[in-house]
This record gives C-alpha cells, structure tokens and sequence, in this order.
C-alpha cells in the first residue's frame, strides 16, 4: 500500500502509468475484489455525488431542519445566469456545485464522505464543473475519484481527515487537496504536477479550524467547501501552469497533522470557539437547543 505520495508519484513516473491507474490496481489487490467490481463501486460513488450535486441546485434548493442554511445554490445558479460574476463563471459553477452538495448534506440527504460529510461539496464542487468544461468522459471521471481517493487514503494513514481530530483544514483542506491533485489528472497533467498542486492546495489551508456553530454541519461548513472547491483549481492552475510547492506533499501533510493537534479543543468541531463562540452563534445555539444547552 502506498504510505507517501512520493511513492505513488515515483511509481507513476516508472511504470508509465497514470495515478489513477495505480490506486485501481492497489485497491484490488488489498480489497482481493477483482477490477470490474471495484470500478463499479466508484461509479456507484460518482453517481450519488452526482444526485447531490442536482438535487441542490434543483426547484427551489432544499433546507436544513434549523433552517440555518439551503436554498443558496441556487441563488448562486440564478446569478451565473443574470450577471458578470467577478471571479469568473468556471469558479462559480464550481462554487454551486460544491454549495448544492452541501446543503443536501444539512439536510440529512444521501451524500459520498469525500473525505467527510462536512467536506462532501470541494470534489463534486470541482468535478463536475471540469466534466463540463473540459467534456471528460465519464471513464475520466472515475478516474478521477480514483486519483482522489489515493492521495485521500495518505492523507488520512499520515495525519487526519476529521474536523475533531484536526480543524476544518483536515476536512475541506483534505477535501481541496485531493480535487486539486484530481484536477491536474484530469487536465493531462503529471503525476508529479498533481502532487505539487496538492501540496500548494493544502498549504493555502493550513490552520483552518473547525467551529460550527451550534456544533452542526452547517455554518460556516457549506460556504468552506465552496472555498476548497475554488482553491482546488487555482492550486491546479498554478501546478499546470509549471510552478512549485516549496515544501512536499508529504512533509505539508506532516505539517497539518502538527498543526491539527496544536489547535486547542475549542477550534476542533466542539462548537465552542471561533465562530461558534460569537454572541450570534451563541445565540443561534439558544434558539435551537435550549438556553441551557451545554
């Protein structure tokens, strides 16, 4: 099993073969599944996400049972289509995507874990937007989750994927890491160009902490994933584009693991600090659980 992306990237460049091809085939041997299966398996996760994505951004949006979040994707559709958006319509279709997902998520509505539930919009977010931009095939597609995936399972085996364990930067961080090495694959990228663009990904979020208000899945989560998802393309922008990481993927993963346990327990998905910890978010815990909740 790969424990480093420097080996997945060497094995890459050695065997002629792309990432994705490489983390199908680890994946059968450590699953003992034969190959068609688990391909199947990750078309059956492209699929949900897909749902997501369209049940978001359908009809009037959906809404979260607090009413706390919904409804923003596709207020986010309708002013794609009315205005000259400032950052340009390829950021904010993948900022729809990554909302709609979300929203589904607040919603208690079927999702795929990538690598979280609070991190399920950033892939979609930037996937769907390049199936469209780019025409991938729906072949490149899953080959693209597969490339994801790979980086993720470093990531996760080398520090954490959980906003508990590590702040928001282990989550939506993780989360853009993975679309922005997923990204440059998909794009005819290198393998050793999709783990610059993962580690210049995970750097940009470095520190990120993990304060939802009232300790739900919702604020200020949605919006963070439209964030991963924008900085996903950008750090493949600047990958593609021939610029550097300074400091590897590797030792960035290293790093945000440190920087994880660093964070005191009241950034780490406790709803207690940040923004959590505000007189409105504060407020908004009242109102949902009591003036006496804990």
């Amino acid at each position: 099993m790969y424990n480093h992306i420097k080996e997945i990237v060497a094995d890459s460049e050695k065997q002629q073969k792309p990432i994705s091809e490489l983390i199908i085939e680890q994946e059968c041997k450590l699953s003992g599944l034969p190959r068609q299966k688990v391909w199947n398996r990750m078309k059956h996760n492209l699929a949900t996400m897909r749902a997501a994505v369209e049940r978001g951004k359908s009809g009037a949006g959906i809404f979260s049972k607090t009413g706390l979040t919904g409804g923003e994707a596709v207020k986010i559709k309708k002013y794609r289509q009315t205005h000259h958006t400032l950052s340009g319509d390829t950021i904010i279709a993948a900022v729809q995507n990554a909302v709609a997902t979300n929203e589904v998520n607040a919603s208690m509505g079927v999702i795929c874990a990538t690598p979280t539930a609070g991190s399920s919009g950033t892939l979609p977010g930037v996937l769907f937007l390049l199936e469209k931009r780019m025409d991938l095939s729906e072949e490149q597609m899953i080959r693209s989750l597969f490339t994801a995936g790979g980086f993720g399972l470093v990531i996760a085996n080398n520090a954490e994927i959980a906003g508990a364990t590590g702040g928001c930067q282990a989550e939506v961080g993780s989360a853009s890491a993975m679309g922005a090495a997923a990204a440059v694959e998909a794009a005819g990228g290198s393998a050793e160009q999709s783990a610059q663009a993962m580690s210049i990904a995970m750097s940009n979020l470095l520190g990120l902490v993990c304060d939802p208000i009232a300790g739900l899945v919702e604020v200020p989560c949605v919006k963070r994933n439209a964030i991963g998802a924008g900085n996903a393309l950008i750090s493949a922008d600047i990958a593609l584009a021939g610029c550097t990481s300074v400091i590897p993927a590797d030792e960035c993963i290293d790093a945000m693991k440190k920087v994880g346990h660093q964070m005191p327990a009241s950034l780490r998905e406790t709803g207690i600090g940040g923004l959590a910890g505000t007189p409105t978010g504060q407020a908004i815990k009242a109102k949902i659980f009591g003036k006496d909740a804990g």
